[in-house]
């Protein structure tokens, strides 16, 4: 969950640089950029250095990221007129760039698998729409119940794109595929089936029919499991706020993902330490467990927190 980021000086060196755009538009930083915290840490997987919202900047919302505030879109999708303003996008050819940090990342990975992600439909649309992030997310649900119509529109545009970029990954040599729908636990288990999950679920029978493995993750998912479930993926994230355990026993026959809560990582070591094997051993009721946090590394997070917590996971791997 966010391997490379602002915890790291190599990478806060590169930003002072570079932009992000920049960085993730260029394959020879994104590809540095993602192996930094594998040549760090001895990750078991890479991550590859992106964003979810790239595909904004083809479809020409004005896409900025702004210091200490995030992305901000110039151009937000307010009406059905904005909807229908959208320009078809070619994503092999916008997003040719991508394609090839994936290629130079798996060249100089050998082994170790590296995971791609796309942005779902609806969390996508929630920045489209907001123009940033939000608390709220007040204009995007005004927009959903509103125009109904439109709202479908868009989030069909947005998961045809993101189910041909997760295809562009998986083509130049991504092994699994995260979807990341990081806001969709705003939203009630009425709210989900009726204006998200056909979209999401267009993403994911595409990955499956490319043969790949696939992980559904959002933030504040609790309540929306079974959902997330059903909408497709072959792993379910979890964050630090259900135990695994519990999850397990709702879900049985679903692999997880998760879910240490990324503040432990500031806490003092013993701490740490008891927190990540608890998350271990929750872990063991489920069919299958990917280790993780349970969202993205903190920005001040001490590096040698999360190589702490690398070798606990490895010791744990290698003596079971």
């Amino acid at each position: 969950m966010r391997q490379a980021g602002r915890y790291l000086p190599e990478y806060r060196a590169i930003r002072e640089r570079h932009t992000m755009l920049d960085v993730c538009g260029t394959p020879d930083l994104a590809a540095h950029v993602t192996l930094q915290p594998v040549q760090r840490f001895g990750l078991d997987a890479a991550i590859l250095f992106s964003d979810l919202l790239l595909p904004f900047v083809p479809l020409g919302l004005d896409l900025e990221y702004v210091a200490g505030e995030g992305p901000v879109v110039g151009h937000p999708v307010r009406s059905p007129a904005d909807v229908d303003r959208l320009p078809p996008v070619d994503v092999a050819e916008a997003m040719a760039s991508t394609a090839a940090t994936v290629r130079m990342v798996t060249g100089a990975l050998g082994s170790i698998p590296l995971i791609g992600f796309v942005g779902a439909p609806f969390t996508m649309a929630s920045y489209a729409v907001e123009g940033r992030s939000s608390r709220t997310h007040a204009r995007v649900k005004a927009f959903m119940y509103t125009e109904p119509q439109a709202w479908h529109a868009l989030l069909g545009r947005l998961a045809t794109i993101a189910a041909d970029l997760a295809a562009l990954q998986v083509g130049a040599g991504v092994h699994v595929v995260q979807v990341f729908d990081s806001w969709v636990g705003h939203l009630t288990a009425l709210e989900y089936r009726r204006f998200v999950e056909p979209h999401s679920r267009v993403v994911f029978d595409r990955l499956h029919a490319l043969g790949v493995p696939s992980i559904h993750f959002g933030v504040g998912t609790g309540h929306l499991l079974p959902h997330l479930v059903r909408a497709g993926g072959d792993v379910i994230g979890v964050d630090w706020r259900t135990p695994l355990d519990e999850v397990a026993t709702t879900l049985p026959g679903v692999a997880l993902q998760g879910n240490l809560d990324p503040a432990l990582l500031l806490a003092p070591r013993p701490v740490l330490e008891d927190s990540v094997r608890d998350v271990l051993r929750r872990g063991t009721a489920a069919i299958g467990h990917i280790f993780n946090l349970g969202h993205g590394v903190l920005p001040e997070t001490p590096p040698d927190q999360v190589q702490a917590t690398v070798d606990i996971v490895q010791a744990w791997s290698s003596d079971a």
